[in-house]
């Protein structure tokens, strides 16, 4: 490949021009060596590329769990001497509408189901249907339990091998459903993944089509999303590897590939942008324009990206191997999105130098001076300048209004409506419900001392928020534990569920521990509410404290920290309206379940304050370099609109395409993934970003750029100016 510039080009730049920072050096680096840098980017993308293809094979959907919480200990102590009789076991529904189930066909569906389970070495013991708790009165429904011999992952893997065999065992006048927890993560995960490929279909073509609109040329609008999948690829490789040690929730990959897809086009479109207004000026060769745009454009990049990483990895706070997975696979995709952005992408912009420009549209000329500055958002910045207050205070209240529902929101566990209704785990679901009671799909696992079970037994019987209590049953082992199982009064999404169990944790012998699935859901709930405070708490403190060393000014990093709380808190009332009150459920195409999935609020939190950081380091690094060239305050605000206004609108409109396309589709959780973070970026790119923050900038003037000496010599020096 032959190189871009000759060696005097070189020799001319480091003599007579300014004198490039680290960013800057490294794109001059990259040009010289674009050998070097295509084969170490073609050994990654084919080296990791070839484990992708697995990955949603090999990744799990568990680990919705509290670690450590007491359903956690209750559940690895029933699989550990109850023949894994917990919470993870696979429940087989058989029903028959013709007679009872155990006798004629029925009692051969049976016996078929148990050699089919029997033969899984996943499966532990196989209790059979007993009278008075899984057989039901009537004798036409029948559950065998297939106890669990391995984890929760491995059992969520073996729901998926069994369901369809198990299913079609079923035959005229008997019908086979598997369910339970295990089952509905499995189903859950088959519905989300083809929720995901109709989103990716929907998406790219929208997002392509907002590119060319934004750059005006074919191949200019492709490279963002050539860059994006090469690390996507990539991440998807490695969550596969990574697999191989620490388990990875499938959930990783599912929003790595979202988050990562709207994220890195964010950064392509930036630096793109910038390098054609480069490379436009008079006597600039390609090296030339490719290290002034990596010491500008590459520098906010760089600092946007550091900053998702750290609001993201606060949700490692979250005792929760689910959580921590999938905060970890977002940040993975974003560590090779960030890594294609500053050495691929400056590498492929100087080879196609001018043909960057090739199949432009009509009204989209060759690349030109200043083209980086937008004649529309210069008008639109120098409007917010004559009348900052009118603006700014229409898109306060307009935020303060979206946001004031958010007080009255409720978080929950996700119940069993997240499932499309003919999934198998919901029907069985619904007709254990309907032969043994409401609450038998959430029976309390309770193990205790051997000692203690006649007394835990008598307490369980009094309570008034159980149904009934099946004999305790002792452990074959040695242990000395016995385990009882209570069937509740209530559907395991049903809020009195928590003050039984709170009040059973109370009153059962000290050595009792009060388990199950709709429990380990509670568990969780109450980590999360534990959790979200501080995990807020460290997002926003180091997002101040990036701010403040990116822009060496302390009154603007605080105001561009506190301005993406309005957005944040916003999207949760928009969120409430939706999900808990149910407006526009029929539109969407959803159940509500009465409240926000509790993940939500720690999870969503992180992610739209990664987005909103994004869009604010963008304009404010803008803004600074205009600060530092000209110390005019004016220049800075309407020069920072003019120069990112148009990356901004076009990177938030591909945002807000990519994630509403994920609640258009799928089940309940993607849904609230869409909604919350396409108002988000809608509100927070369109509002935020290009109204309240201008206007901020506005109305502090020279304050907003003003920095003690002290702290000068304190931060380490960030300039965005070339040079």
């Amino acid at each position: 490949m032959s190189q871009v510039v000759e060696p005097t080009d070189r020799t001319t730049e480091s003599t007579s021009g300014p004198r490039p920072g680290p960013l800057g050096r490294l794109g001059g680096w990259v040009v010289d060596h674009g050998r070097v840098v295509t084969a170490v980017w073609l050994l990654v993308v084919v080296g990791l590329g070839v484990f992708a293809p697995r990955v949603e094979a090999e990744l799990s959907g568990a680990g919705w769990q509290a670690d450590g919480s007491e359903s956690v200990q209750a559940r690895d102590l029933a699989v550990e001497h109850f023949g894994g009789n917990a919470s993870t076991a696979i429940q087989v529904v058989v029903r028959s509408t013709d007679g009872p189930v155990t006798e004629g066909v029925g009692a051969q569906v049976l016996a078929d189901a148990t050699a089919l389970l029997a033969d899984d070495p996943r499966v532990a013991s196989i209790v059979q249907p007993m009278p008075g708790s899984t057989l039901s009165e009537d004798g036409r429904t029948a559950v065998l339990l297939a106890g669990a011999a391995a984890d929760p992952d491995d059992m969520v893997r073996a729901a998926t091998d069994l369901k369809e065999p198990l299913a079609d065992l079923g035959s005229d006048g008997v019908e086979v459903n598997p369910s339970g927890a295990s089952l509905l993560w499995s189903d859950f995960n088959e519905a989300n993944l083809e929720a995901m490929l109709t989103s990716e279909m929907i998406s790219w073509p929208v997002t392509l089509a907002i590119l060319v609109l934004a750059f005006g040329a074919l191949v200019a609008a492709g490279l963002p999303l050539l860059l994006t999948l090469a690390g996507l690829v990539a991440s998807a490789g490695s969550l596969v590897l990574i697999n191989q040690v620490v388990p990875v929730s499938i959930w990783a990959m599912n929003f790595a590939m979202m988050f990562a897809l709207a994220l890195g086009i964010d950064y392509a479109l930036f630096l793109v942008v910038r390098y054609r207004a480069a490379r436009g000026a008079i006597g600039r060769t390609a090296r030339d324009a490719v290290v002034e745009t990596m010491d500008t454009a590459g520098k906010a990049v760089l600092l946007s990206g550091i900053t998702v990483l750290v609001s993201l990895s606060a949700v490692m706070l979250v005792p929760s191997p689910a959580f921590r997975s999938m905060a970890g696979g977002i940040m993975l995709s974003v560590v090779f999105v960030l890594a294609a952005t500053l050495t691929l992408l400056p590498l492929v912009l100087a080879r196609l130098d001018r043909r960057i420009d090739k199949l432009a549209l009509p009204w989209a000329g060759p690349s030109r001076p200043g083209e980086h500055r937008s004649p529309r958002f210069e008008a639109w910045g120098r409007l917010l300048w004559r009348r900052p207050v009118t603006w700014g205070g229409a898109a306060l209240v307009v935020l303060a209004a979206l946001a004031v529902p958010v007080v009255g929101l409720h978080t929950a566990m996700p119940s069993i409506k997240v499932l499309p209704d003919d999934a198998s785990a919901r029907v069985g679901y619904a007709q254990v419900q309907d032969a043994f009671g409401p609450g038998a799909p959430g029976t309390l696992t309770i193990v205790t001392d051997g000692d203690q079970a006649a007394a835990a037994d008598e307490v369980l019987r009094q309570d008034a928020g159980v149904a009934g209590v099946l004999p305790a049953i002792a452990a074959q082992d040695g242990s000395g534990l016995s385990l009882l199982q209570a069937v509740p009064t209530v559907d395991p999404s049903d809020p009195g569920l928590a003050d039984t169990v709170d009040r059973l944790r109370t009153d059962l012998p000290d050595s009792a521990l009060v388990g199950g699935a709709a429990v380990e859901n509670l568990d969780l709930k109450a980590q999360l509410d534990e959790s979200a405070p501080l995990v807020i708490a460290v997002i926003l403190a180091l997002g101040f404290v990036l701010l403040l060393v990116a822009l060496q000014a302390p009154l603007i990093a605080l105001l561009g920290t506190l301005a993406s709380l309005l957005s944040t808190a916003a999207a949760f009332g928009v969120a409430r309206l939706v999900f808990q009150d149910g407006i526009g459920a029929g539109l969407l195409g959803f159940e509500s379940q009465g409240f926000l999935d509790a993940w939500a609020p720690v999870f969503f939190f992180a992610m739209i304050f990664a987005i909103a950081m994004d869009y604010t380091v963008f304009l404010l690094a803008s803004a600074k370099e205009h600060w530092e060239l000209t110390g005019d305050a004016r220049e800075a605000m309407v020069g920072a609109l003019a120069s990112s206004g148009r990356v901004i609108f076009a990177a938030g409109a591909v945002m807000v395409a990519v994630f509403f396309t994920f609640a258009l589709s799928g089940p309940l959780p993607p849904k609230e993934m869409g909604i919350v973070l396409g108002v988000a970026v809608l509100l927070d790119a369109f509002l935020v970003r290009l109204v309240l923050l201008p206007v901020l900038l506005r109305l502090t003037g020279a304050a907003a750029w003003w920095s003690p000496a002290w702290l000068g010599r304190v931060l380490p020096t960030v300039r965005f100016s070339h040079g």
